[in-house]
């Protein structure tokens, strides 16, 4: 006993065939929409994520670039100090000894030219 249900009835189309063939190739052509909209949507994405891979690449180096320079100027502060130490001894061993900061003629309100060639030795 076989019963017969019209399709209307089973759930299918009561749509004419070509309405109903219209109505998938629209649903198809949806489809298709959502495929290139997704796939438009993961490149973007890849490229996005590829962008910033690249900034943070960048500043990656820019960082370790500048340690570098750091390390290489705190290389030099120390240099130039010990340099300053070593010129300040030098200037004071040569204070003891200099005969201009000696001179009376120093003590004297008389242009500095003169009194330096008055201390000078002959």
């Amino acid at each position: 006993m076989s019963c017969a249900v019209p399709a209307a009835a089973a759930g299918g189309s009561a749509l004419p065939r070509s309405a109903a063939a219209e109505g998938s190739q629209q649903s198809h052509e949806e489809d298709d929409r959502k495929v290139r909209r997704r796939e438009k949507n993961r490149v973007a994405a890849q490229r996005s994520r590829k962008k910033q891979t690249q900034k943070a690449d960048k500043l990656h180096e820019e960082y370790e670039s500048l340690e570098q320079e750091n390390t290489s100027l705190k290389r030099e502060i120390g240099k130039l100090t010990d340099e300053m130490k070593h010129l300040s001894e030098v200037l004071k061993d040569h204070e003891k000894i200099c005969p201009l900061l000696h001179c009376t003629m120093n003590f004297v309100t008389v242009p500095r030219p003169d009194a330096l060639t008055s201390c000078l030795p002959r």
